[in-house]
């Protein structure tokens, strides 16, 4: 098994201990900063992690919180499974199968 990655978010949790328990909170601090988002989309940056983000509002959050990336963003390895490859037996890890022949179709006989 290889190691997928993954990261911990810590918008909120970082917010909390600045005293801003509010998405609101946030709003007027990124624009003074130059970014402006509705406030749906701060709801979002605050509450779920998020896939995709600007650099510009990564460094701005910084800056409100007067923080290293580090803090705002975890790694985190999450456990996965290897892709099998073509033709590996499904019970086993260790590489192709000899059955292929196995897994071909018959070829069709005409009979007279």
């Amino acid at each position: 098994m290889t190691a997928k990655l993954d990261y911990t978010w810590r918008l909120r949790e970082l917010m909390a201990t600045r005293g801003m328990f509010s998405t609101t909170d946030i709003r007027p601090l990124l624009i003074e900063r130059g970014i402006t988002l509705s406030p749906t989309q701060i709801w979002r940056l605050v509450t779920e992690k998020p896939e995709r983000l600007s650099l510009k509002v990564l460094v701005a959050l910084m800056d409100i919180l007067d923080c290293a990336m580090e803090e705002l963003i975890v790694p985190t390895a999450v456990a996965g499974r290897r892709a099998k490859a073509v033709g590996e037996n499904p019970g086993s890890d260790t590489g192709p199968s000899n059955s292929l022949g196995a897994l071909r179709p018959k070829r069709a006989r005409i009979t007279e």
